[in-house]
């Protein structure tokens, strides 16, 4: 007798399609061979597989896992418990990086908002994706690669709550498009500008204003909602959600005040200007420089630190209400929690403030990845391989079982997960083409090294073409540059050849708009300064021509100031 407490096992649409295959097909053994059976078997076939095929790419919730994305703004490593602050709490991400996998050499390929945010979504460096303040928006065709779009598609019931970061047209110079939201079968994000910190002021967030007034912990309860409709349905889930903090202006809940009230906190063993004066003159001349003091990181520290860090508590707590509505519902068996930041932030670090340049602090951020399904779960194991940004895309469209676009430059995280010694990266880019021009900067970054290229002159300032080279895996606070160093000529030598093959990528597979086709002349080692000088003074022209298209097309350019 069967029991009834035990579910009806329905075959997979896998073992449906070759039952069905095996019961036509013109090759199984039958009495007749005639044939006109056997063509009638084959049209059989076809139309009996036609329907079926139509629900194989909207396979059931049992077969794919859940994705559940989290990323805050502007966190650096060192604001995290697990990552060895014993200043800070953040109990809930502690708790599932001993539950799921930390990633010590995870690197934002951009490190500001608006490009960081299009890799993440595309799996593509910036120069693929067209994307980053003063450049210009995505365009509609590479939107619709993105993995929100794909697994939508494929039968995903999906939701995005937060700052989403930039803006898509439907060309270069084209029209905004509207519809990003349709992407997505829930949508509490914000498409202009930062968003806010105030609950009331983000649209598409105000049911939570009451309960919830500031707007990281409105996220929290967004993400549980959607958890809690989604459970109901038989459809595989994905949410992401993107914190605003702890991004400045620094606005932190006020529910948290006494979390670090008159706390004390140790500064990195490379914090302050004394500690960056090997760093090119280059990377002196934008904002960067001067916010160690107007920022308050010279005089306040703690005061500041205090303020960054409860932001980052917030955002630990609404990762918690997320994780517990999870367990609650009971759909955290099957699934993926991935977590981490779209940029870093340097907090003083060799006397610098924001983030932007290629160095550790503003560059390398934390991640984190739980799958409950995985036997190396719960093991509290760590990956010290080469990873970034780029990967987060094809990691979640390879876990939903589906096809990675060409043109991904990311690769797939769970082999990491499974084996924490693989690699799957020997180097990844750092761009900065954002900002000042002499603060533009690319740079290549493997597991052990660092080279970074600062192209700009200028002989009055003392602007030389200058190249900095740190051995991360014994220095890595960047105390040392060994670009000069005649014993590491050997590493230097294979730097520049990962670094030069990087360049050859970006001029043969980056975009021709949005103004990126100069850099293949600008980063260029061995291009002198004059023929770089002429590039970019017809920069400027082409920049206020570009302007004044934009203008006519009404497209914003930006995702509001990147701060």
């Amino acid at each position: 007798m069967k029991d009834p407490l035990m579910p009806t096992i329905q075959p997979t649409i896998s073992e449906r399609l070759r039952l069905l295959v095996k019961s036509v097909s013109p090759f199984a053994p039958r009495k007749c061979a005639s044939q006109s059976l056997t063509l009638g078997r084959l049209l059989l076939l076809g139309l009996l597989l036609s329907p079926l095929l139509g629900t194989f790419s909207h396979t059931q919730a049992d077969d794919r896992p859940n994705l559940v994305f989290l990323m805050s703004d502007d966190q650096c490593t060192y604001s995290m418990g697990c990552y060895g602050n014993e200043d800070v709490q953040t109990p809930n991400l502690d708790g599932l990086a001993r539950r799921g996998m930390m990633f010590d050499n995870h690197y934002d390929t951009t490190a500001i908002c608006m490009a960081s945010r299009a890799t993440v979504m595309t799996g593509m460096f910036e120069f693929k994706t067209g994307c980053n303040f003063s450049h210009g928006a995505m365009t509609l065709d590479t939107w619709q690669k993105s993995y929100p779009v794909l697994l939508k598609e494929a039968g995903y019931r999906t939701a995005f709550a937060g700052k989403f970061g930039f803006g898509v047209t439907v060309e270069p110079d084209g029209a905004k498009y509207t519809e990003i939201p349709k992407a997505f079968d829930k949508w509490g994000g914000g498409l202009d500008g930062q968003t806010s910190y105030k609950t009331k002021e983000n649209e598409a967030m105000k049911d939570y204003v009451d309960e919830y007034p500031h707007s990281t912990l409105s996220y929290g309860a967004f993400g549980s909602d959607f958890i809690r409709e989604s459970a109901k349905g038989d459809q595989p889930f994905c949410l992401s959600i993107s914190f605003k903090a702890p991004h400045k202006p620094a606005e932190p809940d006020s529910k948290f005040d006494d979390v670090y009230k008159g706390k004390t906190f140790k500064k990195p063993a490379n914090y302050g200007r004394e500690n960056g004066t090997h760093f090119a003159k280059q990377s002196q001349m934008d904002r960067q420089y001067e916010r160690f003091h107007s920022w308050n990181y010279s005089d306040k520290y703690d005061q500041v630190m205090a303020t960054y860090h409860q932001q980052i508590y917030g955002v630990d707590q609404a990762v918690g209400m997320i994780l517990e509505t999870l367990a609650e519902t009971g759909v955290d068996k099957n699934t993926v929690v991935i977590y981490t930041s779209d940029n870093g932030f340097l907090c003083g670090s060799h006397g610098y403030g924001s983030k932007v340049l290629p160095y550790e602090e503003s560059t390398r951020v934390p991640m984190i990845i739980f799958d409950p399904r995985e036997a190396n779960s719960g093991r509290e194991l760590r990956s010290d391989a080469l990873t970034g940004n780029c990967d987060f895309a094809p990691t979640m469209l390879k876990l939903a079982g589906l096809p990675v676009p060409p043109n991904v430059d990311g690769r797939d995280l769970m082999k990491l997960y499974r084996d924490p010694t693989a690699e799957i990266h020997t180097a990844l880019p750092l761009i900065n083409v954002w900002g000042k021009a002499p603060t533009h900067s690319l740079s290549v970054v493997t597991k052990d090294h660092k080279y970074i290229y600062w192209y700009y002159t200028d002989k009055e300032q003392g602007m030389k073409p200058t190249e900095e080279l740190y051995q991360l895996n014994k220095d890595p606070l960047e105390m040392e540059n060994l670009a000069t160093n005649p014993e590491m000529e050997p590493v230097l030598k294979q730097m520049r050849e990962k670094y030069d093959s990087q360049l050859k990528d970006w001029v043969s597979q980056g975009v021709s708009y949005n103004g990126y086709q100069k850099y293949g002349t600008l980063f260029d080692r061995n291009i002198d300064w004059e023929a770089k000088a002429e590039v970019l003074g017809k920069q400027s022209a082409n920049k206020a021509a570009a302007k004044k298209r934009r203008k006519k097309a009404d497209k914003p350019n930006t995702a509001g100031s990147p701060n």
